[in-house]
């Protein structure tokens, strides 16, 4: 049984994979210590949750980012890696769709 993530990054959350069934075994959105991945990618998975946080102007959200574009580049390429990582680990038994529109 093939089993499928939705990942993309949302303010005030602190993971950025989504089960495509609301009701799954591994919460909604994903309860990162549920899935059968490494201790370092789940970590990796939080740091990235957390730095995103800080891309929203909390004083005001509809303001733009705070963030310059090199932060913004640098971010969207360690994003794509730990996606990269976490199909690698996951392996073919999940799909894991980009849907973070960095």
């Amino acid at each position: 049984m093939v089993r499928y993530l939705r990942f993309f990054f949302e303010a005030g959350v602190d993971t950025p994979l989504w089960p495509e069934d609301m009701d799954s075994e591994y919460g909604y959105p994903c309860d990162l210590e549920r899935l059968p991945i490494s201790p370092a990618l789940r970590a990796e998975l939080a740091r990235l949750s957390t730095w995103y946080q800080s891309s929203i102007d909390w004083e005001y959200p509809p303001n733009p980012s705070p963030w310059t574009g090199l932060e913004q580049q640098l971010f969207k390429e360690q994003a794509h890696t730990a996606l990269e990582s976490l199909r690698d680990e996951l392996g073919a038994e999940w799909k894991v769709r980009d849907e973070s529109l960095l």
